[in-house]
């Protein structure tokens, strides 16, 4: 379902991007509306399912978890996508998962204490979630982009 959106609207969402904790008072400013037009635009998007969330942009070794990977997820034959998904709702370590197209069925993205807890979770996955294969990378650094870079919103 396609949502129409003013150019307001996805100037607003433009600035989310950037903030997402901005004030309504704020977001009226920069936006040129009044807070309650902004607040009114902002709930109105969330309840259309636009807008689905905020989050924090965590840094996971300041948590004590500085080995952040990348694992490309193969399932075994007979092994359904949502019970894979309903599993992956024990791990804390993953942060992230995603069903793709290609070679794999998914991809995680998953924050451990070191190299043990990260071989612990593979062979757990392996051994009672239906993995059949896990390609996995370091991350050694993200990347820090502007959400909105170029961006162009329909």
């Amino acid at each position: 379902m396609t949502v129409n959106l003013d150019a307001v609207d996805r100037e607003i969402l433009t600035v989310l991007l950037h903030e997402g904790r901005i004030t309504y008072q704020d977001l009226g400013r920069s936006v040129r509306l009044s807070s309650n037009a902004a607040a009114d635009r902002v709930r109105r998007m969330a309840r259309e399912g636009v807008i689905r969330g905020y989050r924090a942009d965590l840094d996971f070794a300041a948590l004590g978890r500085p080995l952040v990977m990348l694992s490309d997820v193969r399932l075994r034959d007979g092994v359904s996508g949502a019970e894979f998904e309903r599993g992956l709702l024990g791990f804390p370590q993953i942060f992230s998962a995603a069903h793709v197209t290609g070679e794999y069925d998914y991809q995680l993205r998953m924050a451990c204490v070191d190299t043990a807890e990260f071989e612990d979770l593979i062979d757990q996955l392996k051994r009672e979630h239906g993995v059949r294969e896990l390609r996995s990378r370091l991350v050694l650094r993200q990347i820090p982009l502007d959400p909105a870079r170029g961006l162009e919103l329909p």
